[in-house]
């Protein structure tokens, strides 16, 4: 489901990044094949720096359909950006590449808290990020944060994963799915 970014796959992922459903979302606007290549390029830089940890989302072929990414890391915490290809959204994707994602932030790096930045318009991604049972309001918690991302012209809500609570919601949905397998 996720793999680490590789060059290779600029041009599949531009493809399915310039449709007007994903394109407005997305953090890094490329306006060509090679600029999304330059990217992604400096994207692997920053991993390497530790400012950014990014895979690639796959389907079940292993065809890159999106990436993942937490960026802007400081002190054990980033924010997370998800983005999937038109044709992929909704089949179910979206919550495993999440739940693959935070397992390896929260446990195989140093990571403590994920923050979530959505526009006030997305909806979709508000939806999706409620059917998480690990996402909490941070907009009380982080009020500084708060202000700090609605200081532009584009209006965001925030949310936050912390680790404890990602650790017992999953804990406890892995329970109840071998529960019900019995």
């Amino acid at each position: 489901m996720l793999k680490h970014r590789d060059l290779s796959e600029t041009n599949d992922l531009y493809q399915l990044l310039i449709h007007p459903s994903v394109f407005p979302y997305v953090r890094h606007k490329a306006t060509s094949p090679e600029e999304y290549l330059f990217m992604t390029k400096q994207l692997l830089e920053e991993e390497q720096l530790g400012k950014t940890i990014s895979r690639t989302i796959t389907d079940d072929w292993g065809q890159p359909i999106g990436t993942i990414a937490l960026y802007d890391i400081q002190d054990g915490a980033g924010f997370l950006g998800t983005w999937i290809g038109a044709p992929f959204q909704g089949k179910g994707y979206n919550q495993p590449a999440k739940q693959e994602f935070l397992t390896e932030l929260f446990f195989e790096k140093d990571i403590h808290t994920v923050f979530l930045r959505i526009r006030k318009e997305n909806e979709k991604s508000k939806r999706a990020s409620q059917k998480l049972g690990y996402v909490i309001d941070a907009k009380e918690t982080n009020p500084a944060l708060y202000e700090e991302i609605n200081a532009g012209e584009t209006k965001f809500d925030l949310y936050k994963i912390p680790k404890d609570l990602f650790y017992i919601v999953s804990a406890n949905n892995q329970a109840n799915e071998e529960e019900q397998a019995m």
